[in-house]
């Protein structure tokens, strides 16, 4: 029974992904969309 309990704790105390690791990494990948859509928009005129 001990060693089910210290497998358990082990597992809750690793390093997962935290929510600020998520929504760090989406607003960096919409920052970068959205400076992608900047710099390639400037193209031709529109008619």
């Amino acid at each position: 029974m001990t060693l089910m309990t210290v497998a358990m704790e082990a597992a809750s105390t690793g390093a997962g992904a935290t929510p600020y690791w998520v929504g760090g990494t989406a607003l960096v990948i919409l920052f970068g969309a959205m400076f992608a859509l900047i710099a390639f928009g400037n193209g031709r005129d529109h008619s």
